[in-house]
């Protein structure tokens, strides 16, 4: 049988002000189109399906509209969703009768009733396109301490009630399986090694454990789909165990990311071989300049970025990087002239402060003398900080305007 593994969709994402649906939207089609083409028996989604626990209602639209294609255009189509930690376990669920009419299925939690975690919910067949059961997944969804077991004597509870659920869920599919079958398994989580989008990805620290190992996984299992990282990245060089990435840049962190889905095949119980295929970006990402630059040299780039007359939906998003001397009050409006007029979206100004005459350290301050710092000291102390000079007169009149203004009618000290 053929899998595809995707994850980290996060549909209803915005990139500041700017909403993405165009984008998600030309992804989906193109999944469609890739479904199609490679005639996948069943679309393992690894968590993190929409980007907020209350997505909005066209997220939610885009995602059963996909899946209801999905359907028609292949018809033998099983589908596996899970939760992530971005989504909200009972809304995930909600639906779940009518999207069985699709043979889509969906995990949100556990099932964790009495210590007792109902597996038949979380271990599920999948199909070939004969409808012969080719493997069995171990379907889990992200894993918070209510859904995970208790461990009787464990330091870490929630490193031991996962592993436990794991080990537990793997016994379960082997009672399941015949010796053709393979046992596929689904996970969001931060395995050790793995690296991280520090602007993106949402940190999972729960008990002081942020990774688990890979030994959480049996090495009877043939392939583990995980989600959770958005830099595609196989764990420990394993192709059979790997995270797929996110579909789009989450942020200009991940601009040269490169994005994909990986196309699985099992033979007689064990991966025979995996396949990525890189998904086109369908908007532009732009950092200019690539390293932060005087002020006057980022405007004159900017003015010169010569661009193609796409419509708006299309325009590439731009984050501008500006090393500076001292405070620019006016940077935002200079840097908006620039790009005037230009197919561009302007995401994020990214300052960077240097010190003139190398700077100087964070001056020493007793408790004493804390205690008779006023307000303005303490701005001048962290200006000299910060730009290596005092602040020029017209500074401290604006900063003595902000101290000296009325509050607003219906507040109070």
């Amino acid at each position: 049988m053929k899998l595809l593994h995707t994850s980290d969709w996060h549909l209803g994402q915005s990139l500041n002000q700017y909403e993405r649906g165009y984008e998600h939207e030309q992804f989906l089609a193109w999944l469609l189109d890739t479904l199609e083409a490679e005639q996948v028996d069943t679309l393992l989604i690894a968590g993190d399906v929409f980007d907020n626990t209350n997505p909005s209602s066209a997220s939610q639209s885009q995602l059963y509209n996909f899946l209801t294609q999905a359907r028609r255009r292949v018809p033998q189509l099983g589908i596996v969703m899970t939760a992530g930690n971005h989504d909200s376990p009972g809304r995930m669920e909600a639906p779940a009768p009518f999207l069985a009419l699709l043979d889509a299925y969906v995990v949100g939690h556990t099932g964790l009733m009495g210590g007792q975690v109902d597996f038949d919910r979380i271990v599920v067949p999948l199909k070939n396109r004969s409808g012969q059961i080719s493997a069995w997944c171990i379907a889990m969804p992200f894993l918070r301490p209510s859904d995970v077991p208790r461990v009787e004597g464990a330091t870490d509870q929630y490193i031991a009630g996962i592993s436990a659920i794991y080990e537990q869920a793997y016994a379960f599919a082997l009672t399941k399986r015949s010796p053709d079958q393979a046992i596929i398994a689904l996970g969001h989580c931060h395995i050790t090694g793995g690296q991280v989008s520090v602007d993106s990805e949402r940190k999972i620290v729960i008990g002081g454990a942020e990774a688990l190992s890979v030994k959480v996984f049996d090495p009877g299992i043939a392939y583990v789909a995980l989600g959770h990282l958005h830099l595609a990245q196989k764990v420990g060089g394993d192709e059979t165990r790997r995270y797929c990435g996110s579909p789009l840049p989450m942020s200009f962190s991940e601009m040269d990311y490169k994005h994909q889905v990986v196309v699985v095949e099992v033979t007689q119980g064990k991966v025979s071989s995996t396949r990525e295929i890189p998904i086109p970006r369908s908007v532009d990402l732009l950092r200019v300049p690539k390293k932060a630059a005087p002020l006057v040299d980022v405007l004159a780039a900017l003015e010169s970025l010569n661009l193609p007359n796409l419509p708006p939906e299309q325009w590439p998003y731009l984050q501008v990087r500006v090393q500076l001397s001292q405070p620019e009050p006016t940077l935002r409006s200079q840097v908006e002239s620039a790009i005037n007029g230009k197919p561009v979206r302007l995401v994020r100004i990214e300052t960077r402060t240097v010190h003139l005459g190398g700077g100087s350290p964070m001056p020493e301050v007793s408790i004493d003398e804390l205690s008779n710092l006023n307000q303005s000291d303490y701005f001048e102390k962290l200006y000299v900080h910060r730009y290596g000079s005092t602040p020029p007169g017209e500074i401290m009149s604006a900063f003595a305007e902000l101290l000296n203004a009325p509050e607003p009618a219906g507040t109070s000290a």
